[in-house]
């Protein structure tokens, strides 16, 4: 059990950080087949901050995993993040994405 009580749980091979991703991604796979939406996809890496050399030590990127890439049938690109709780990092991280894709949506999924 995680410090914020989630339960890893495993669908179709995929092991989610809690019961409540999990059960997301069984409505996600249901809107799918219903052709609600065009595609989805789990756990995508956005890039915030690419990685640099400072002072010659290489510095990382900075990068954002959402829980859920949602491609709508409009062509429009929702991220998702399913939440009990939003860490200070998150909070971060969220105004960093919303500043570089202003076009992108971002949806906290609360459960």
């Amino acid at each position: 059990m995680s410090k914020y009580h989630n339960k890893k749980t495993t669908i179709d091979g995929r092991t989610f950080d809690s019961k409540a991703e999990a059960d997301y991604y069984q409505e996600l796979k249901l809107r799918l087949k219903a052709g609600e939406i065009k595609g989805f996809a789990c756990q995508p890496k956005i890039e915030l901050i690419p990685g640099f050399t400072k002072h010659g030590r290489k510095i990382r990127p900075m990068t954002y995993i959402a829980d859920f890439e949602i491609h709508h049938n409009d062509g429009s690109i929702e991220y998702v993040d399913v939440k009990g709780v939003e860490t200070e990092a998150f909070k971060l991280k969220r105004k960093l994405f919303d500043f570089l894709y202003r076009k992108e949506r971002l949806t906290i999924v609360r459960r």
